[in-house]
């Protein structure tokens, strides 16, 4: 069985971490053989070399003046290109990249190479002519080969052995794959980033209390009933016609037209078909995992620009603007898209819970007994990306960048530090209870209510 991994390396100089868990999934496969391939300037060759000894004996490096700037469509529109020349029988993508955080280009490059598609997986069930797999959000899935994957952080990624021996990397240009150079890079791609700034959403004034008050500020929390949006930004002027999957939409579409319709969630060809007929000024569409499939899709089928997860949007009249966060939710990207009509999703939840409490890598030595409390409480638990790295709690309840958003009326963050990937995951909570030792604990700048104490005082 041929594998072929699609790998892109991080501003670290790491491999991406999705597409770690991507290469050893394909790897841990019996009698693979695997081939990885990038999109980057020729430095990239030494970091792919180094993963060559990992398993795979050849890897693929797509450098050409031709691909810089590529957005999401662009990018994939290169690598299907290679996949068609490969032709692997399986594609493995890790879910999104830590630098543009969309999850799109896995979706688009199984419409361009004409892949069948499951995403968000968390294991692979079975593999044969056909392969099944358990996702995120979705159940279990089975499509047949070949097929593309998009792989959760399911695994960590094997360490080299003394004796492994690094591969082979071949270099292709934009000719070797008989790319249209009109389609590449930045002249190909139809998004474009405007302009870039520190994200400062979600911060909030913190007004101390004792644990005393805790249940009160509960209750003040639950009696507002709603969650956290930003301020959108809004002008007299409006879009003539705006289309939304779905009802989730709703409030972000009605921040820029008056005029809104409402597409039934059904397949990625009827959707498609629905645009290229009625050519609204733009369609919206929600952050659930369905939706952020098939809204991929439906960019690639219509080649259309897609903007990911956006929090904001503008216009004037004309064009749709939109405000995305991006480098980990360290900085706030404004985007417009070239083509019509623009795309985006925008950044939507949904919680089962009025109350999520997150258990951090800080509530460590004592998770039991807050599950308990809890229970007490009728609370869901979520919890951070270091208390999973390290085995405490399971990634299914990870919230931030590389696990789920929510938002929830109250959301209790527990020993929880603040790190600005978590954040970008619970900011739309409508009241946020931190209780933290740390008085300077970046946590509290996006809490409404802070405790200062020991966790032990708490129990």
């Amino acid at each position: 069985m041929k594998i072929l991994v699609c790998i892109r390396q991080g501003l670290d100089g790491e491999i991406n971490p999705f597409d770690a868990c991507a290469y050893e999934a394909a790897l841990s496969i019996p009698g693979a053989e695997v081939t990885i391939i990038s999109m980057g300037p020729l430095t990239t060759k030494d970091f792919l070399l180094r993963l060559t000894r990992l398993g795979a004996k050849r890897a693929i490096l797509l450098s050409d003046k031709a691909f810089a700037g590529a957005d999401t469509l662009a990018t994939a529109y290169a690598l299907s290109l290679a996949v068609k020349k490969l032709s692997p029988d399986l594609v493995f993508c890790g879910r999104q990249t830590l630098v543009g955080d969309t999850a799109q280009t896995g979706p688009m490059l199984s419409v361009y190479a004409n892949l069948n598609l499951i995403t968000n997986v968390m294991e692979i069930n079975d593999i044969n002519d056909t392969i099944t797999c358990t996702t995120r959000e979705m159940g279990v899935q089975k499509v047949l080969l070949p097929a593309l994957i998009t792989v959760e952080r399911i695994n960590n990624l094997r360490l080299p052995s003394i004796l492994s021996k690094m591969g082979t990397v071949e270099i292709w240009s934009a000719q070797d794959i008989g790319a249209d150079i009109k389609k590449c890079g930045l002249t190909g791609s139809p998004t474009r980033v405007l302009k870039t700034f520190e994200n400062q959403s979600g911060k909030r004034k913190c007004q101390f209390i004792p644990f005393t008050q805790l249940q009160s500020a509960i209750d003040a929390g639950l009696s507002k009933n709603s969650s956290k949006t930003d301020v959108l930004m809004n002008n007299n002027t409006k879009l003539n016609k705006v289309f939304i999957v779905g009802e989730d939409p709703l409030s972000f579409a009605q921040t820029v037209s008056d005029d809104i319709t409402i597409v039934d969630k059904t397949d990625a060809e009827t959707i498609a078909e629905i645009i290229k007929e009625q050519k609204p000024n733009a369609v919206l569409w929600a952050s659930d995992a369905w939706s952020k499939e098939t809204s991929a899709k439906v960019s690639a089928m219509l080649n259309l620009g897609l903007c990911a997860d956006c929090t904001t949007l503008e216009t004037d009249g004309n064009k749709l603007i939109m405000y995305r966060p991006a480098l980990s939710g360290s900085i706030i990207a404004k985007i417009e898209s070239l083509t019509m009509p623009a795309m985006a999703t925008v950044r939507t939840a949904k919680t089962d819970s009025d109350i999520i409490i997150a258990l951090g890598y800080g509530a460590k030595d004592h998770i039991e007994k807050l599950k308990e409390f809890a229970s007490t409480i009728n609370a869901d638990i979520s919890t951070t990306r270091k208390a999973v790295d390290n085995d405490i709690l399971p990634y299914s309840l990870q919230v931030g960048l590389t696990g789920k958003t929510v938002s929830p009326p109250v959301y209790i963050a527990i020993g929880v530090s603040g790190a600005v990937h978590h954040i970008v995951g619970m900011q739309r909570a409508g009241t946020v209870i931190a209780i933290n030792p740390d008085k300077d604990a970046p946590i509290f700048d996006y809490a409404d209510y802070g405790i200062l104490g020991n966790i032990e005082d708490f129990i």
